[in-house]
């Protein structure tokens, strides 16, 4: 289908993005300074300005999801601005929580990321589960994103990308992803956060300018200008897109421009009261313990530049706004103008692709540019993101434990984990500093493979999914939740260790999982994994009953917390078979994907708690 759509994509338009990529290129290169040790790989030495963090976390929260994905969701039927309600209201309370309570907590000794926080309170195996679950839920949600942004990548550059398929056999999306994945790669060994932090400065320039380019650009194209876009919008609720054989219905009172949504069903998704308390939620576990996000606020000073740049990246849902009205303005524009049948085919087929098409077929060159490197800078600023998030995620939750175990079974004291490290000589000390950074760099580089074949498996995956923004959105609720459940244990003064929480996690994970799928196919799939985690519990008990060692108090009998864990996974199950709500068809139809999160937190506090043992008031 791709072949057929032929794109103009002009020198003008290859100067722009070539001046964009080796201009931050050297703002990387320069920014990057000299990574000794993993404090200045994965912290940037805790020296960077919080005006700089803030840009940071707001281009890794943006997205090419945003970006592209949002105006499909404004401008289809029925589509508004109520989306934003999530931002406006449920982020910016978050926001404000992680910067007056989450950060001064990380900042009370050196860690790089919320599980290590976890684990300094709780002790045990937390860090490796919680790492572990990160990682899974990293790779769903970003990768989501990443394949959007290809996605628009493929469209526009179709030309290009058909020949290098005619010539090694590889799918235009793959080549796509390939592109992305070269440069987010080389970006972040390049310098570490120091790199990722003032690429995604620039990057959040770049998609900045590049949303109002294409808003004023659409806003160009109509007849009467802003006046038709405000008429036109309000006026949406009479009528949809019928030349696109799509189906209308209402939009609200104020058409595409409405707003507020009062509506108290969970089946809706941006509704005021999923903003103010599943979006809160969510936001808790987003800003502040998403090592994503969170581990750019481990990149200030102090705890208060930390708080200053969470707090202030509540300006990225001015950028959301610009480009959800470049979907109202899309609205307005295809009422009076028709596609060619190549693009109205490849819209029919996904309509998030509606931004790409516009930009292919109506935007003039040089702008035309500015958009895609927008879009480029959007997938490129997210994968960077991840790959950092995760690679130093796995460094201190697997790789540091062991090489410390090592070397003092070689007799050396050693400490890998902090701002200290303690080796016989200073030239030991900068030796394992150097393995240590080049350990990074290479679980960067296998991360950034294995994020690359995800974001293709997405091409399927989406397939489920409404949009690819509900797809982006919705990977992180199921692993979410229980993230928060495990920092609430952790940070007020519960005196329980890890144990209940190993248990509660997957069970958490399970619940989410069994609520939003009722297939044939799930029921085993529960039916399994619920033997599993009873078969270990029980098989842990026995052990622990058998050893001699000292073992800490329980807090409950363990046959009670035996019948609490059954009980646990028979909720589980209920859920699977008849914890759904019906559409109007009487078909079983999934809640909202921002009520995914306080299901699933909630399940994995209450049976963390429940199953877990007493800390002695030392610890």
């Amino acid at each position: 289908m791709l072949a057929a759509f032929s794109v103009q994509f002009g020198a003008v338009d290859w100067g722009v993005v070539i001046v964009y990529l080796v201009f931050t290129s050297w703002l990387g290169a320069k920014m990057a300074g000299r990574q000794a040790n993993i404090r200045d790989f994965f912290l940037g030495g805790r020296k960077l300005p919080w005006y700089a963090v803030s840009g940071s976390i707001i281009a890794s929260e943006i997205s090419a999801l945003t970006f592209v994905s949002v105006p499909w969701v404004v401008m289809q039927p029925g589509g508004n601005l109520t989306y934003l309600q999530l931002g406006v209201f449920g982020s910016f309370v978050a926001r404000i929580a992680v910067g007056y309570w989450l950060a001064p907590a990380y900042y009370q000794r050196e860690i790089y990321s919320p599980f290590d926080y976890m684990h300094n309170q709780l002790g045990g195996n937390i860090r490796s589960l919680t790492t572990v679950l990160f990682v899974i839920k990293a790779l769903l949600a970003q990768s989501s994103r990443i394949y959007l942004a290809s996605e628009v990548l493929r469209v526009v550059l179709s030309d290009q990308l058909g020949i290098l398929r005619l010539h090694t056999g590889i799918p235009e999306l793959a080549w796509a992803i390939i592109v992305i994945a070269i440069v987010s790669i080389t970006w972040t060994l390049m310098g570490g956060m120091r790199t990722v932090i003032w690429t995604d400065v620039a990057l959040f320039a770049c998609f900045t300018l590049g949303a109002f380019v294409a808003l004023g650009t659409v806003i160009h194209g109509l007849p009467g200008g802003w006046s038709e876009f405000f008429r036109v919008g309000w006026e949406a609720k009479l009528s949809g897109l019928p030349q696109y054989d799509l189906p209308a219905k209402l939009s609200g009172a104020w058409g595409k421009f409405t707003f507020f949504d009062w509506d108290t069903s969970p089946l809706r998704t941006y509704t005021m009261w999923t903003a103010m308390i599943a979006s809160t939620w969510g936001g808790l576990g987003s800003y502040g313990l998403d090592q994503t996000l969170a581990q750019r606020m481990f990149c200030c000073k102090n705890h208060r530049d930390a708080r200053r740049a969470m707090i202030t990246s509540q300006v990225s849902i001015l950028v959301t706004l610009i480009v959800a009205f470049a979907g109202i303005g899309l609205y307005v524009y295809y009422q009076n103008h028709t596609m060619s049948p190549e693009a109205l085919a490849l819209f029919k087929e996904k309509g998030d692709r509606i931004l790409p098409i516009f930009v292919v077929e109506v935007v003039p060159a040089g702008l035309k540019g500015m958009i895609i490197a927008a879009v480029f800078a959007a997938a490129i600023s997210t994968m960077m993101g991840v790959l950092t998030a995760t690679s130093q995620t796995t460094l201190s939750a697997f790789y540091t434990p062991l090489r410390e175990r090592q070397l003092r079974k070689r007799g050396l004291a050693v400490k890998l984990s902090g701002n200290v490290e303690e080796l016989a000589g200073q030239a030991g000390a900068s030796a394992e500093d150097r393995r240590t950074v080049l350990v990074s760099r290479l679980l960067v580089l296998f991360w950034g493979v294995m994020l690359s074949l995800l974001s293709y498996a997405m091409l399927y995956i989406g397939k489920f999914y409404p949009s690819i923004l509900d797809l982006g959105l919705a990977m992180a609720g199921y692993i979410l939740g229980c993230l928060i459940a495990g920092f609430v244990l952790s940070f007020f003064p519960f005196r329980v260790d890890s144990r209940g929480f190993m248990y509660a996690a997957p069970l958490s994970c399970l619940c989410v999982f069994a609520l939003i799928w009722h297939q044939p196919w799930t029921h085993l799939v529960c039916w399994g994994a619920g033997a599993v985690l009873l078969a270990i519990w029980l098989w842990q008990n026995v052990a622990e009953a058998v050893s001699k060692r000292p073992q800490l108090t329980l807090l409950l009998p363990a046959p009670v917390q035996t019948v609490l864990l059954l009980l646990g996974t028979a909720f589980m199950l209920w859920l699977n078979y008849r914890g759904y709500w019906t559409d109007a068809k009487g078909q079983p139809a999934s809640i909202a994907w921002p009520w995914m999160i306080p299901l699933g937190s909630t399940v994995a506090l209450v049976w963390g708690y429940l199953l877990a043992r007493r800390r002695p008031a030392s610890a």
